[in-house]
């Protein structure tokens, strides 16, 4: 086939691959779009036309297999491109020398990730799940003239870390594009069929797998982004409620340990500790206690967090620390399936107050309290994703929100008052009317 017929089966909604010239190209929308068909014959297509170096990357890649490899030899085979190469881990145009490599950005670091300062072209697929740390290394690194970045995705939730850096509010070097299955003349007929049935019986999954729209907070996220976003805006001036601090330790060399110091409604602030060991963990608490006198301080003792709560005890802080397993049973067993899920829940309505509640504006907390997906087990009870699956998904620990919701570990009695701006005082007896009986959080 000549290039004039592969370029007639690419949808008119792509043609800005080829002939315009952006920094970001950036292809979002539900299924049946036809984003990797397009991008692949597009990339194809511009690889007979000159010499190339394209890179094609995703966030995890454990084999070749993981990669649009199989799908590039698909069209290949499909257009009858003889004049491409195919090899065990890279594809070749043996007229232009235009070569597609494959890699995945989890497993680059600054060192390994200089193989790809001469590419020409990065295609990212599935760019929802692409972390802001592999952005990070990934951006100034394609650095050649002219070079551009090609992502193509469905947009999991409100915060994905591509669409808040690049296409939420995108600049003059970023083109972005939403295409959905009716934008694309070469939808099959059965998918057609498929999306207005699904519009039909479940409107939500609809706006979300058809029409490319983030996780709606009711079907599958426990905190949502408007939430977080309002509890970031300013509204209290200060707080005389009791201290009560959560202590998220970190269990492996990249997670992070962090204290967390809210008071009432006034989420204060986080202090974050990089590759501390028990000793230092335990000192760096014990200057905290000794400062700042909190009522509670909650710790995680998963990993090495136990020998962190063993040394505070045996230094005389027993009355203060309170040592917290995720995995332990819940306070209310009838409602939750462990302490993880109604921690994260008493977080929850938390944000949900009538009375303003406030959270220190950081976009890295945002991402950390939306990325949980919550589920019901066969007793109706809240149950929480596993930690490894938000930690595959965020790139990185959600470590400040582990750090937030210890702080609601436990019921601590609260007679303080918060100074609202503007508003005077608000008593915060009335702040958790549907708390426990005998005491306030």
């Amino acid at each position: 086939m000549n290039d004039k017929t592969i370029t007639a089966q690419i949808p008119q909604i792509f043609a800005p691959l080829l002939i315009t010239q952006k920094r970001i190209k950036f292809y979002y929308g539900g299924r049946g779009g036809g984003k990797s068909y397009a991008f692949a014959d597009s990339l194809l297509l511009k690889g007979r036309m000159e010499k190339l170096l394209i890179a094609c990357l995703r966030e995890v890649q454990d084999s070749i297999k993981d990669s649009v490899y199989r799908l590039l030899c698909d069209r290949i085979s499909f257009y009858q491109m003889k004049d491409y190469k195919i090899l065990e881990s890279r594809i070749e145009n043996k007229i232009t020398g235009t070569k597609f490599i494959f890699k995945g950005l989890r497993d680059q670091d600054a060192q390994k990730i200089k193989s790809l300062e001469g590419v020409d072209i990065a295609w990212i697929e599935e760019g929802q799940s692409i972390s802001k740390k592999s952005w990070d290394i990934l951006s100034p690194t394609i650095r050649k003239d002219g070079s551009e970045i090609w992502i193509s995705m469905n947009r999991n939730e409100e915060n994905d870390p591509l669409w808040v850096l690049l296409a939420a509010n995108p600049d003059e070097r970023t083109m972005v594009v939403k295409v959905n299955y009716y934008d694309n003349p070469f939808c099959p007929e059965e998918l057609k069929i498929q999306a207005q049935k699904c519009k039909k019986e479940h409107p939500d999954d609809y706006a979300h797998i058809w029409l490319g729209q983030p996780l709606s907070q009711s079907s599958a996220k426990l905190i949502a982004p408007t939430d977080v976003k309002h509890a970031f805006e300013s509204k209290i001036s200060s707080c005389d409620s009791p201290l009560v601090i959560g202590l998220d330790i970190a269990r492996f060399g990249d997670d992070s340990t962090v204290f967390c110091f809210r008071r009432g409604r006034y989420c204060q602030r986080f202090e974050v500790l990089k590759k501390q060991d028990t000793v230092s963990i335990a000192n760096y608490c014990q200057g905290i206690i000794q400062a700042h006198n909190p009522a509670r301080v909650f710790l995680d003792v998963g990993g090495i967090g136990a020998g962190v709560y063993d040394i505070l005890y045996s230094r005389g802080f027993r009355s203060t620390i309170r040592a917290i397993n995720f995995g332990s049973k819940a306070i209310l067993e009838d409602r939750y399936v462990n302490r993880r899920a109604e921690m994260w829940d008493n977080a929850r309505a938390w944000l949900c107050q009538e009375l303003p509640v406030q959270l220190p504006c950081d976009d890295e907390l945002l991402n950390d309290l939306c990325s949980v997906n919550k589920k019901y087990d066969s007793l109706g009870r809240l149950q929480l994703e596993s930690k490894d699956e938000i930690k595959k998904r965020l790139g990185r620990s959600p470590d400040k929100a582990d750090a937030f919701v210890l702080t609601f570990a436990e019921p601590v009695y609260d007679v303080g008052k918060a100074k609202t701006f503007g508003n005077g005082q608000v008593v915060l007896e009335d702040m958790f009317a549907n708390s426990y009986k005998e005491s306030k959080w």
